[in-house]
């Protein structure tokens, strides 16, 4: 007889298969939000790969689903439709609650990079801060060459871990319990020296 006990098998494989149907979704949904933006600005391919720096055949399958976005890919693209990547993703789920329970917070990942991230306070027309947690596998590299929205605030407090963060330049290796804040203007580059996976807390304020 079949149970809802979680530690079955069962219940485990049925839980793998809707969090993989929900990110499918997601992608789905986040692709032709994408087009829309695009559309919205009146750009072709061609224009949207000059601003960018992404190639028009990576837009054009990324806009057709063929392909799920990685975390270099909408940092990329973010900045040219000024949004966070918070608000981009925020935008093709429902509108968030005041009170966001653990198990419903928005989770997204990036198997190229090894990078999860999962949004602890989803943002919220009107509000200019958010919480977002990262984690990152050992020796995994995230990279933005600039912010979404120039001048916004950011606080990263490390919770398990280290992470290696270069902002516009400047190195800061993080350990657990460490806490870096700035205004980011340029580029930044989180790396996970290892050996272990480093977990942090990210908070953004727009300015």
């Amino acid at each position: 007889m079949l149970t809802d006990d979680p530690a079955t098998p069962q219940a485990a494989a049925r839980e793998a298969a809707a969090q993989e149907a929900a990110a499918r979704a997601v992608d789905a949904r986040l692709a032709a939000r994408l087009g829309e933006l695009r559309g919205a600005c009146g750009w072709s391919l061609d224009e949207l790969a000059r601003r960018s720096g992404v190639s028009r055949s990576t837009l054009s399958r990324l806009e057709r689903g063929e392909i799920s976005p990685t975390a270099a890919l909408l940092g990329r693209l973010c900045p040219v439709y000024g949004l966070t990547m918070s608000r981009l993703l925020g935008e093709v789920e429902a509108e968030p609650a005041q009170l966001v329970r653990a198990g419903e917070q928005s989770v997204w990942k990036d198997e190229d990079s090894g990078f999860v991230r999962r949004s602890v306070s989803p943002p919220h027309p009107g509000l200019r801060a958010e919480v977002v947690e990262g984690t990152l596998r050992p020796g995994a590299v995230i990279a933005y060459d600039a912010p979404p929205v120039p001048g916004m605030e950011q606080h990263i407090w490390v919770l398990e871990g280290a992470v290696e963060v270069t902002v516009q330049g400047a190195r800061h290796l993080l350990a657990a319990g460490d806490a870096l804040r700035f205004r980011l203007w340029g580029e930044t580059r989180f790396h996970c020296p290892g050996p272990e996976p480093v977990r942090y807390a990210v908070v953004v304020v727009l300015p």
